[in-house]
């Protein structure tokens, strides 16, 4: 019998609770997070309700439930060490410890390391701790900028000229606020493509790839509005996108798994866990626009709910550094999956509203919420996720559309995500780009 804990209460961390319990492997899984998630809670022999920087405590529950194996969800706790402080006391964690997740909590430190393996992806960059020589800086980029907070932001800190900075003095003041937060950041020039995102297991030294996804930050139809932890993401049948060439998924491969070896080069702590690189096409090819340490959110629930193999015996494999290019099979189906939010999210979210929803739904992930009275409550930020998968991209944005729509609340989700409308203008305006 193995017993598994999952960090976190999301709803990648619903995600990741139902690949483990589909496991052919005997186990009981436990759940700590700082609010129960019905949906968690129903899979869980145990559940611990406490604030996720509370290490000591999540330590403590963890040889108390006599736990072997944890997965650690949100990038905060691991940060804050959690994994230096579980494996201390001998309990093995899918995720990485605080020296090598710096390539998410750190932007910094991550272009330091790309420019050590892969110089090329990095833009034009610079770091600043006050606002001397910002001006001039921005200036050199011909005004065309993108200014990032040195830290964690939960997706919110990274502001870009000419979309969240009409002028040169609005990105000034920006850079000025985070100098009054006493934090450092980069500017650097922004750079004109298509995003896309690639997520590799890794057990220290080898990376198994899954297949990419496009992730829409922007809040509201049509990418405007305020950049979001993400509203919504697809990915199709080929394990590709549209605008991209073999040559590029190939490039983006090959960049996580050099960026894998510079991290234990550099630190000579082997990153576990898994490895999000977050990229952009451009004219002049394939540059990295960040790293995350983790699975991403919502990208977690377009991979899982692809993944064939069983997830706890590839977590295992990650643990125990026998991971191989192989070891994991998708199933060869395009995704699409839909955020609801609260009314004002992200500024101004609503709160403590009752969710309308079927727990047992498997379709539908419920995110930011709590139980209370028996009932599902809102706690103001991303509240439930809905996915749908067929060959056909549309058919399972359809799909997707319909589910996340019979959520009830105070909420609302961008209808046009995976539909052939937004698609079609990115692959045409990728198009223009590579001309």
């Amino acid at each position: 019998m193995k017993n598994v804990l999952v960090v976190g209460s999301g709803a990648r961390e619903v995600a990741v609770s139902r690949k483990i319990s589909e496991s052919k492997v005997e186990h009981a899984l436990f759940c700590a997070s700082s609010e129960k998630n019905p949906q968690i809670e129903g899979l869980c022999s145990g559940y611990l309700v406490c604030p996720l920087n509370h290490i000591k405590k999540i330590c403590e529950y963890a040889l108390l439930k006599k736990i072997d194996l944890v997965f650690i969800g949100p990038e905060n706790p691991l940060a804050d060490g959690i994994v230096n402080e579980l494996e201390a006391v001998g309990v093995s964690c899918v995720g990485p410890k605080k020296e090598v997740a710096m390539i998410e909590t750190s932007k910094s430190f991550a272009r330091e390391i790309i420019e050590n393996c892969a110089p090329e992806k990095n833009p034009t960059k610079r770091s600043f701790k006050t606002l001397s020589g910002v001006e001039s800086f921005i200036n050199e980029l011909n005004g065309e900028y993108v200014i990032k907070y040195d830290g964690l932001m939960g997706g919110k800190g990274v502001k870009i000229s000419g979309e969240h900075l009409p002028s040169i003095n609005d990105g000034l003041k920006y850079a000025q606020s985070l100098v009054d937060m006493g934090g450092s950041f980069l500017v650097e020039e922004k750079l004109v493509g298509e995003e896309f995102s690639l997520m590799s297991f890794v057990d220290g030294k080898t990376c198994c790839h899954m297949p990419i996804v496009q992730d829409h930050k922007r809040a509201f139809e049509g990418d405007l509005g305020p950049n979001t932890g993400g509203m919504g993401t697809y990915s199709f049948a080929n394990h590709s996108l549209p605008f991209l060439k073999n040559r590029d998924v190939l490039d983006a491969q090959k960049t996580n798994e050099l960026v894998a070896k510079q991290l234990l080069k550099k630190t000579g702590v082997p990153f576990v866990g898994v490895l999000y690189g977050g990229f952009m096409l451009t004219q002049q090819g394939v540059k990295v626009i960040e790293y995350n340490a983790r699975l991403g959110d919502p990208e977690a629930m377009n991979v899982l709910c692809l993944m064939k193999t069983d997830f706890l015996k590839v977590c295992d494999q990650i643990v125990g550094g026998s991971l191989s290019k192989n070891s994991v099979k998708f199933e060869e189906l395009s995704t699409v999956c839909k955020y609801a939010v609260p009314s004002g999210y992200p500024n101004k979210p609503v709160k403590d509203f009752v969710v309308g929803c079927k727990i047992e739904d498997l379709d539908v992930y419920l995110a930011s919420v709590k139980s209370s009275g028996g009932q599902v409550v809102a706690c103001g930020s991303r509240t439930a996720a809905a996915i749908g998968k067929d060959k056909n991209v549309f058919v399972a944005e359809k799909f997707a559309e319909r589910k996340i729509s019979s959520v009830g609340g105070d909420l609302f989700h961008r209808k046009d995500i995976g539909t052939k409308k937004l698609i079609s203008r990115r692959i045409d305006r990728m198009e223009k780009i590579l001309r």
